[in-house]
């Protein structure tokens, strides 16, 4: 495939997925369309909830650290590592790890540039830091998740790629509903975060995919990089 067809393709998956996140961030800034209600209303049934059962609650904050990017990052960083040095997939694990920083990198940036400010709620679970719209953890997790998803496919046989596939969307969905549980974020941020994550790792790999770098004259590659 040409190089102006893969990223053409890229482009048009990332913006599919982006607008509808911008025209959230633009609801959320305006205060219009019932989302902010519905958000505070959520929010404090879901903290009720938390509050009235410790064990979630210290469940849920071992989730929140398990899950927190850089122990996520670490992990999916040292499978490419791994991919590289012992499956001979340097391109793709060099894809991973790319796509994986600058994903992070962009979640960050889109904070500040919504700047929502967290949830507040009565006898609050939490005080997390910075801005709340998109949620850090969710399109972390999104990406970093689909992230893993692909660099393993082709590695894979059938039902390695089911349970992958279904332990990567429990994870980010119970991601999600953690952010929401403890009172850090909105649903609101979650799922723009959700959508923000796949848009970044989905928008990349579609940009990557087909590409493989010359072979050189005195080997013979052993794997395709696809």
């Amino acid at each position: 495939m040409s190089r102006t067809r893969r990223l053409l393709r890229a482009v048009i998956f990332a913006v599919a997925l982006t607008i509808p996140v911008a025209v959230l961030a633009y609801l959320i800034r305006s205060e219009s369309g019932g989302v902010v209600a519905f958000d505070e209303a959520a929010v404090r049934a879901a903290t009720d909830f938390t509050r009235d059962r410790p064990a979630l609650y210290q469940a849920l904050l071992l989730w929140q650290e398990a899950f927190n990017a850089r122990w996520v990052n670490l992990g999916v960083s040292l499978v490419a590592l791994w991919v590289w040095r012992r499956r001979g997939l340097p391109t793709r694990a060099a894809w991973a790890f790319g796509t994986l920083m600058v994903s992070w990198g962009l979640g960050l940036v889109v904070k500040f540039i919504v700047q929502r400010a967290r949830p507040v709620v009565e006898d609050a679970l939490g005080d997390p830091p910075g801005y709340s719209f998109p949620s850090g953890h969710a399109t972390n997790t999104a990406a970093a998740g689909l992230i893993l998803l692909l660099l393993l496919w082709p590695l894979l046989r059938t039902r390695g790629r089911a349970l992958l596939t279904t332990a990567v969307a429990a994870a980010v969905v119970l991601t999600a509903l953690n952010r929401v549980f403890l009172g850090a974020h909105y649903p609101s941020d979650v799922v723009a975060g959700v959508v923000l994550g796949v848009a970044m790792a989905g928008a990349s790999y579609l940009g990557y995919v087909g590409w493989a770098p010359a072979p050189s004259p005195t080997t013979t590659p052993h794997t395709s990089e696809e």
